[in-house]
């Protein structure tokens, strides 16, 4: 029976889908920083561009952003999906690429995930197990 190599098995994709992500990512960002969507409920929003994961076949790209400051998340969720194929014949002019993949926005939450192993670092027990033990002599 052979076996099959599953080249998706590293974190976060094949060699490919990592640089085509990078890529998407580079093209996304700077659509936004500069505003070419036009949208009301994107104006007056800095948002970030952390990550892009692209499914195996590239069809498919789950892009993750964040807001400035965190506000508005869902506002801007709402308006980049509805300006989605805009975005996405954007991106058929800046990326060389076959097909143009399907996107899809999420909430980039590491922030949230940051702040809160920062908090628990900072409880009063972690802090007691991190202190240097006086007792050694």
């Amino acid at each position: 029976m052979p076996r099959h190599h599953n080249k998706s098995s590293a974190p976060g994709g094949s060699q490919r889908q990592l640089r085509v992500a990078e890529t998407v990512r580079h093209a996304v960002a700077d659509i936004l920083s500069h505003g070419n969507v036009h949208d009301p409920d994107l104006e007056g929003h800095i948002i970030t561009v952390p990550e892009v994961r692209m499914s195996p076949d590239l069809k498919l790209a789950t892009i993750y952003v964040m807001p400035l400051g965190g506000r508005d998340i869902d506002v801007v969720i709402a308006a980049l999906e509805r300006n989605k194929k805009f975005l996405r014949g954007e991106i058929a002019h800046r990326v060389n690429l076959k097909f143009v993949p399907d996107l899809r926005f999420r909430v980039d939450e590491r922030f949230d995930e940051a702040e809160r192993i920062e908090k628990l670092l900072r409880t009063p027990a972690v802090q007691r197990d991190l202190a240097p033990d006086t007792d050694d002599k």
